[in-house]
């Protein structure tokens, strides 16, 4: 008799929307612990990874004072998005802005959630994607940037490129209403960066010596770990933005694996036909092409699709970094445009085409073709490329007349560990 009213009073509760509302507002301990641990991964990424993979990259004299900005911009960001990027890029507002109701937090409680988790992971988990965007863009003019610029910059660019972006895309703004697909980031992290990477190197000007001098790669073990952290961290980027321990997450997980091995391929593969020998810093950087142009499209597109865009972004990435950073005649020191630009843009692409559900995708919205959804991706690639050039431009801007953007060139020579931070990184 219990076990009978216990089941015709669970079964009232049920069809009460008092009772559908609570049952809504529910976290689940699973996924709660889910997406701590991918927002921990992420973070993972942020510091080590690239800290790791961009100082390998750079000449031993100044392979510090990246270190030094990937960490310092790291926590900078981490307090602007406590105090008011959280609620602008996540509050309701308008198509570009999200509002200040929710500055530092004040109006989230304990219990809140978003979907199934608590707000204050969600809160986190944000803060972990707008920080590696900012740690990315340091790569683009580093050896030469002075430390006060580069805060500055960050703290402008911040602002009013990424927080918008955020909104726009993931907020409820301009280009979620519009139907943009960008699942963990291709639009809002690495084609925003890349273009402020960009529009850096111009503005702080190409290094002493460079096309004179041969800047190779310091220590190309340390690239390798760096490239192993963001790999492993990665999962937690793509998988996490299904915001649950589900189906998507799945996909999103497998479609990284599978997506970053075919780019290493035929990275490697192409660079052993062009330049006769398979390289260790190719394989690194046919690893992040793959990741990055999976990631607006983990979500969406089939395994057969994830393996395509891989296979395309490899080939894409090697000439973003050899053809096309001739053409630009740029200094980008870490090759930030050429495999964060390129690849970000080959993956938001090539997201309108594999969604489809006849190439194994999810398929899209009601009453969208493959041509409308291109048109869509292309219109949020465009949107992304004009306003973080922009504001980037402004903020080099501000912050030359500030403080200047470079160092000397006799403090260049000697090396910004020394001169900038008073340290060296390897003590004989």
């Amino acid at each position: 008799m219990k076990k009978l009213l216990s089941t015709l009073a669970i079964g009232l509760l049920a069809i009460l929307p008092g009772a559908v509302m609570a049952a809504e507002e529910v976290a689940d301990k699973a996924d709660n612990a889910f997406m701590m641990i991918c927002t921990a991964l992420v973070l993972f990424m942020s510091i080590p990874g690239i800290a790791l993979f961009y100082g390998g990259l750079l000449r031993s004299k100044n392979v510090l004072s990246l270190m030094t900005q990937v960490i310092t911009t790291f926590s900078l960001v981490c307090v602007l998005w406590v105090i008011y990027g959280y609620t602008l890029a996540f509050g309701e507002g308008n198509a570009f802005f999200g509002s200040f109701d929710g500055l530092m937090l004040k109006n989230i409680q304990l219990t809140d959630v978003t979907g199934t988790f608590y707000k204050l992971i969600h809160v986190v988990f944000q803060a972990s994607f707008a920080c590696i965007t900012v740690g990315l863009i340091v790569g683009g003019f580093a050896e030469r940037a002075r430390f006060s610029a580069v805060i500055l910059f960050i703290v402008i660019w911040f602002t009013f490129a990424y927080l918008p972006m955020a909104h726009m895309v993931w907020g409820g703004g301009y280009l979620f209403t519009l139907g943009a697909i960008d699942f963990a980031g291709g639009t809002v992290v690495h084609i925003n960066a890349a273009v402020a990477a960009l529009v850096g190197a111009y503005m702080v000007g190409k290094r002493s010596g460079f096309g004179r001098e041969a800047f190779k790669p310091h220590n190309l073990p340390m690239v390798f770990i760096g490239t192993a952290i963001l790999y492993i961290g990665w999962f937690g980027f793509n998988a996490g933005s299904a915001s649950s321990a589900n189906e998507i997450a799945a996909l999103a997980f497998v479609n990284t694996v599978v997506a970053t091995a075919g780019a290493v391929l035929s990275w490697v593969f192409a660079e052993w036909m062009v330049r006769g020998k398979p390289s260790l810093l190719g394989a690194c950087s046919g690893c992040i092409a793959g990741l990055v142009a999976i990631t607006p499209a983990a979500g969406s597109v089939g395994i057969g699709g994830a393996l395509i865009l891989g296979l395309v972004a490899g080939i894409a990435g090697l000439w973003g970094v050899v053809v096309l950073k001739s053409w630009l005649k740029v200094d980008d020191t870490c090759d930030v445009f050429g495999v964060h630009g390129v690849c970000g843009i080959v993956g938001c692409l090539g997201t309108g085409i594999l969604t489809s559900a006849a190439l194994g995708g999810t398929g899209y919205a009601e009453g969208i073709t493959m041509l409308k959804q291109v048109g869509i991706q292309a219109a949020s690639i465009g949107v992304c490329i004009l306003w973080s050039g922009i504001v980037a431009y402004v903020a080099f801007k501000i912050a030359d007349v500030c403080v200047g953007l470079r160092v000397s060139e006799e403090v260049e020579r000697e090396g910004l560990d020394v001169n900038s931070h008073g340290e060296r990184a390897y003590n004989q």
